[in-house]
């Protein structure tokens, strides 16, 4: 079956989550900048997340773009990660209201991390679905980045226990270490 359902499936999905996202930061009940203060956690989980889910988006149009057509094994690993990616609003949300306490700082690196390996699993099963020498199996290579993110969110979910700022730290890492672009499959498809 072709693709075409499937991206726009998944590009509904991330928008209507992001829109969830958005719509779960309050109104201040004061007229002044005091009353936006309280709201300064609020908006900076918000953004670490918009910029995620602004990530995964981006990558999966990638991944989706060195394919030609999907199978019902690639649906599932799709809606695998969509499970993941839609309970991005409700960490962030109780993170941010929390004032990233531990559990939420906790709860968020875990569904950022099953997320990570929800995308990782993706890639895999799109690359056995068009063979280890098509163009994806070739754009993504060892991936090293797809690991070092799942070993980061490994590392900063105990941590956030220890010292919840950086745990924080390491996941803006993680968003960094993406925010710069990934032509690796642009670059192999262009060569193709």
């Amino acid at each position: 079956m072709g693709k075409q359902r499937l991206e726009a499936f998944s590009d509904g999905v991330i928008a209507i989550i992001i829109t969830v996202m958005v719509l779960e930061m309050r109104v201040p009940h004061g007229a002044d900048r005091a009353a936006l203060q309280p709201l300064i956690p609020v908006f900076l989980s918000y953004v670490l997340s918009f910029v995620f889910l602004g990530i995964y988006w981006s990558n999966h149009h990638h991944l989706l773009q060195a394919v030609r057509h999907v199978n019902g094994r690639i649906l599932w690993a799709n809606l695998h990660l969509l499970f993941w990616l839609s309970l991005v609003p409700f960490v962030t949300s109780w993170m941010g209201e929390s004032h990233f306490a531990a559990w939420p700082v906790a709860l968020y690196g875990a569904v950022m991390l099953l997320a990570g390996c929800a995308y990782f699993i993706l890639s895999r099963v799109l690359i056995a679905h068009d063979g280890t020498d098509s163009a994806l199996a070739a754009a993504l290579g060892a991936d090293f980045k797809g690991k070092a993110s799942l070993a980061l969110y490994a590392v900063a979910i105990p941590l956030s226990f220890v010292n919840r700022w950086f745990a924080c730290g390491l996941y803006t890492v993680v968003a960094v270490m993406w925010l710069i672009p990934d032509r690796r499959i642009e670059a192999v498809l262009t060569e193709r």
